[in-house]
Formats: structure tokens, sequence, C-alpha cells
């Protein structure tokens, strides 16, 4: 049989995690590929990039989408678990799951949003009336967006060390400051609430103070008050809080009412920023789009 499409995975996927258990990656694409029946031809067939096998970039993308739904959930990087959600979709016992089942829940509406910059549920319905342009630009963002999502994942598995280190390393890419040698020594301190300290010049007659932490829950104003507070220490004015969360408006209103130059990063943008400065991604593969050349046809 021909290898499935992503959204024909969504279905027997769930069913794979209805023993409530936590599954690897690897031991669910396994099972799928025996449970569909694939040849070794269509299990070792490749995307045109060469990058992996096709029947695993599908089951990825099928993970991906019904994570964002709520049907499952990451217990750890390559590690994954059914929720009550998803059982309870499984009681409703579904013909079969696509994107546009999965459009009755919000969450997959939001992360369809941050992809595809849609307004509403029934635009997910019209991709197919998209331009060849337009696909290829909805693509590259689904594929970012799924690349954050990743990217988080990975983040929030990893030591406070690692990600200390990490957000120092993102900002440093993006201009802040000298040298990485020199942020990293200073990103270890750890000490007074501030977490990293980045020298925007060789006398430290300026510097930004960094605080990073993992929270699951949103920021709200207390905790960045405690920041702007431990600045005071260091008589600072600028300070850069990062969370792999959310904040919440309480937080932003309170940035906009002082004199500090505060700076709040999410999680979300925490995962673009390292892909725009390709810190902690590779390239997988690069298309060049061509158009006729008219000053080569051109008439003299």
């Amino acid at each position: 049989m021909p290898i499935p499409d992503y959204e024909s995975l969504m279905l027997p996927l769930l069913k794979l995690l209805s023993d409530k258990k936590e599954h690897e990656a690897t031991q669910v694409n396994e099972l799928l590929t025996t449970e569909f029946n694939l040849s070794d031809e269509e299990k070792s067939a490749r995307l045109p990039s060469g990058a992996k096998p096709v029947i695993y970039s599908r089951v990825h993308w099928a993970k991906t989408y019904l994570k964002s739904a709520g049907l499952l959930e990451s217990t750890g990087w390559g590690r994954y678990q059914i929720t009550e959600r998803g059982l309870d979709v499984l009681a409703k016992n579904p013909t079969g799951i696509d994107n546009k089942y999965l459009s009755q829940f919000p969450e997959f509406i939001e992360f369809k949003k941050r992809s595809k910059k849609i307004d509403s549920k029934d635009e997910i319905e019209e991709s197919s009336l998209q331009t060849p342009d337009e696909l290829l630009e909805t693509s590259y963002q689904n594929l970012r967006t799924g690349l954050a999502e990743d990217l988080l994942e990975r983040i929030r598995s990893s030591s406070p060390k690692f990600f200390e280190q990490l957000v120092v390393d993102v900002l440093v890419s993006m201009g802040y400051g000298g040298s990485k040698e020199d942020a990293s020594a200073v990103g270890r301190s750890g000490d007074g609430g501030i977490d990293g300290i980045i020298k925007e010049d060789k006398l430290v007659l300026d510097a930004v103070y960094i605080q990073a932490k993992r929270w699951d829950a949103p920021v709200g104003r207390p905790i960045v008050q405690n920041f702007v507070g431990s600045l005071e220490g260091y008589r600072a004015t600028k300070g850069v809080l990062i969370t792999t969360s959310r904040f919440a408006q309480s937080a932003f209103d309170y940035v906009k009412s002082i004199s500090k130059k505060i700076v709040l990063i999410d999680g979300e943008q925490l995962a673009q920023f390292m892909i725009d400065h390709d810190v902690g991604v590779t390239e997988l593969a690069t298309y060049r789009i061509k158009k006729v050349d008219p000053d080569y046809f051109g008439e003299e």
C-alpha cells in the first residue's frame, strides 16, 4: 500500500498510545510502519532533500498536530503519551482524525495561527485555494512552527545550567555585548537573582543583565518586580527576563510603567530567535526558487 499521509496517521497513532503508557518516538515509528504493512522500499523512501524517511517525517507531523490540539503530550525529548482529551476523542470512536477535526480545539487554532497567520478555523479549510507561492510560504511557516515546538521540548528537558548558557548564547548571537567568551564566563554567575551578564563594552561601563527560568505557568508582575529589584544591587538599567512559558499582560504593563529598560522574551520568541540566529539548529535543506530572467531574453 502507498505511504499514508500525515492525516491518515493521526488516528492510528492516537490508538497506539491509548494504553496511557509513555512511548518512545522510534518505537511508535516502527509500530506504525508495521501496522500499515509498508514494504522495505516504502520504509526507506526518503524526502527529496534526503534528510529523513518519508514515513518518519509524516509520523512526526502527525504527532506535532495531535500535540498542538492537546490530544497527546510530550513527557521528555522523543517520548509521548496520550492525554485525557485524547482518550475522550477515542471514546467517541471517530472514523478518522484530520486538520478539520482538530479545528474544534482552541489550542490547535492558536497553533495554526502562529504558523499560517489565519484568523479562524474556516480558513484552515481553504488551504487548497492557495497558489503555489502561497503554499510554499505556508509550508515554510509550518516548518518553523514545528521546529520551534521541538526546540522548546528540548529546552524544557535540559538542565537549568544548560538553559542559562543557551540564553546567553542566543543574546550574543543576536548582537548583544561583546565576545561569547566574556558572556559565557559571566553566564555562570547566577547570584543575586541574576543568571547572566553580557558586557556591552570592554570597560563594562554598560551591561545587560539576564534572568532565565524554565517556568511552566504564565509569568506575572511579581516575578518581574523581583527581577527589577535584583537589578538595583548592580545599579543596572537594562535587563532581559526570559521564560519558556509566557508572560501575563500584567507583566508587560509593569515594564511599561518603569524607567529601566526591561525586555520580556517568552518561550515562543526564544525559539524563533534560536532559529533566526542558528543557535541549536542546523540547516536541513535549501530550495532555490527561480524565475525567468527578462534581461537574457531582451532584444537589442
